[in-house]
């Protein structure tokens, strides 16, 4: 079947903006000029540029024009429970990690009610800021209880590593988890940390996950920066109603 005229429209688009040919950040052509450039009508042109904007490769506002984003937007399921490097790799980008550092410290009382734990016990942070083709894009507080991982056993995972498989080598693999998400502005630490502006928005994600038998194993925190994810939830249902 031929290729649609406006998907080979947007391969070249996504092809010049790959090659450096159009740079993040700058402003595309008059949709005029483009359209005469490509040999394609301003309906065609606009839809290829409509389906990079669902994408989050450009944005397009009324009066001033089209811009090549500096990230393209990742996209997440969730109703699927996978970490953020699994996500950053899944759009097609270079996970990486900047930032990290682990250190033990007493349960407060949110944290003592997620991991059935005392308020005052022991638990393990592992704080790291994710990165997408070397942008930072998520700075992520992990939470365990120290009876299931010492600071030393989770120092041993490498920098950009998977603390669920860490917990799954340790015999406490993750069967399910349950996330909250919620808007969030960044304070100044955080904006710091995601080289963004305070008050900038934020997706704010908190996260407990379990093991096969419901125990808490994992308490996330991830503050996401807004414009750089997509999240999609299926809902099921009604189906049929009887009467």
């Amino acid at each position: 079947m031929k290729k649609r005229l406006s998907f080979r429209v947007r391969d070249e688009l996504v092809s010049r903006m790959s090659s450096g040919r159009i740079v993040p950040g700058t402003k595309f052509p008059p949709e005029p000029e483009l359209a005469e450039e490509l040999g394609v009508s301003r309906a065609t042109l606009r839809e290829a540029l409509r389906s990079l904007e669902e994408d989050g490769l450009v944005t397009r506002t009324s009066g001033a024009g089209t811009y090549a984003t500096r990230r393209p937007r990742l996209r997440n399921n969730l109703d699927v429970n996978f970490g953020v490097t699994e996500s950053i790799r899944a759009a097609g980008m270079r996970p990486g990690t900047q930032q990290s550092a682990i250190h033990t410290d007493s349960a407060t009382p949110e944290q003592a009610d997620a991991l059935d734990l005392e308020v005052g016990d022991a638990v393990v942070v592992l704080e790291r800021v994710r990165t997408a083709d070397g942008g930072p894009v998520v700075l992520s507080r992990d939470i365990l209880a120290a009876t299931r991982l010492s600071s030393n056993e989770l120092a041993t995972m490498p920098l950009d590593g998977s603390v669920y498989e860490l917990l799954e080598r340790r015999g406490h693999p993750v069967a399910h988890g349950i996330v909250t998400v919620a808007p969030e502005r960044a304070d100044k630490a955080t904006a710091k940390r995601l080289a963004v502006k305070p008050g900038e928005l934020m997706m704010f994600l908190r996260q407990v996950d379990y093991g096969a038998e419901g125990e808490p194993l994992l308490l996330s925190e991830e503050r996401h920066i807004a414009n750089a994810f997509e999240f999609s939830v299926v809902r099921r249902g009604p189906g049929r109603r009887s009467g």
